[in-house]
């Protein structure tokens, strides 16, 4: 265990004073997600270790650099996990990684996403003071919840040092099944069986095969299996493995990738290229030589955003454009907790 909360305050502190911009460094495993960030390296990986766990509370707290496969082995050895199976990326991936990016796993539509499990967080903001935000219980009433605003941030509002989640109880049985079938059918389907009492915790689409991941108590599992039929998975949990790190045969190629969100009753969109359907149908890989613009209108117009992913250009916009009062409270917030706009400058939108 080491705490560098103090040393990260004080280099902090002097980026202030010179009016220099700092640059988040964690384990490096999701680097490419965002745009470059402006500004000396701030590496904060060195700050690690478990702070407090409870498994009877089911919670836990630990510094931002603590390793992820750590903390999942260490709540593993209990027969828990975290929920929202967040994706490592590379074996660097870190606690406050996983939060400051704000992705979720195969089972995020059943079981939440990440900011539904955070208590709370220790952070310094851009004034150079370290604050505290929520508790480690989950009947937090202390005002406005900013620790889960936090969450999904980029490190533009500050550097996150401590974070408190909840935990659960890993599932007792699971079972993966497999149906032939297409994109349109996939939709309709999953749309079907998400409205029924079925123990699904992940479901993914390849563009020719539907695959559902069932959780829960033995007796449950078993009965959904016999009712839905399909073909039984024995690697079940290689498959999740491989959608949930993008080492799946459809995240291999270097082509551009887009992450679309829509609703997930959406029918397949009128875009041409390549896709991966996840979740319940709401998160949709793509693959396309189609232009940005256009890619974004097409989600838009059916309600939904799209986020370069990963390739392409990364000095233009990345992420969805906000609406004129969205990037208004967008740039509000950013004055309010890093007022000098020192921390991972351009990461989410050039102009934050």
């Amino acid at each position: 265990m080491s705490d560098l909360s103090e040393a990260l305050q004080a280099r902090v502190a002097e980026a202030i004073a010179q009016k220099t911009p700092l640059s988040i460094e964690g384990g490096g495993s999701k680097a490419f997600h965002g745009r470059p960030s402006e500004g000396a390296p701030l590496p904060v990986a060195g700050h690690r270790g478990v702070i407090n766990y409870a498994p009877t509370e089911l919670m836990i707290t630990a510094r931002c650099g603590t390793p992820l496969s750590e903390i999942e082995a260490l709540l593993a050895e209990h027969g828990q996990m975290l929920p929202f199976e967040p994706p490592h990326f590379g074996p660097g991936a870190t606690l406050g990684g996983a939060v400051a990016c704000g992705l979720s796993g195969p089972r995020r539509p059943w079981s939440g996403a990440v900011r539904d499990f955070v208590l709370g967080i220790r952070c310094i903001n851009g004034k150079g003071e370290i604050l505290h935000f929520g508790g480690e219980v989950v009947k937090n009433v202390a005002g406005f919840d900013a620790s889960r605003l936090m969450t999904g941030a980029l490190g533009t509002l500050g550097v996150i040092l401590d974070v408190s989640l909840k935990t659960l109880p890993r599932p007792r049985a699971e079972r993966t099944l497999a149906f032939a079938m297409d994109a349109a059918r996939a939709i309709e389907q999953l749309n079907r069986w998400c409205a029924s009492p079925l123990p699904l915790s992940a479901a993914s689409h390849d563009g020719e095969r539907l695959c559902i991941r069932l959780s829960g108590a033995p007796a449950a599992v078993e009965a959904a299996a016999r009712r839905l039929g399909g073909e039984h998975l024995p690697d079940g949990e290689r498959h999740w493995a491989e959608v949930r790190e993008h080492r799946h045969a459809f995240f291999q190629e270097d082509a551009p990738l887009w992450r679309l969100a829509v609703a997930p009753a959406t029918p397949p969109l009128p875009i041409s290229g390549e896709w991966f359907m996840e979740w319940d149908g709401g998160q949709r890989w793509l693959k396309t030589a189609m232009q940005a613009g256009i890619v974004r209108e097409i989600a838009a117009r059916h309600g939904g955003h799209a986020t370069l992913f990963r390739g392409g250009d990364r000095t233009g916009q990345v992420f969805h454009p906000l609406p004129p009062a969205m990037a208004g409270i967008h740039k509000r917030l950013k004055l309010a907790f890093d007022p000098h706009g020192i921390f991972n400058r351009g990461r989410l939108y050039p102009d934050l």
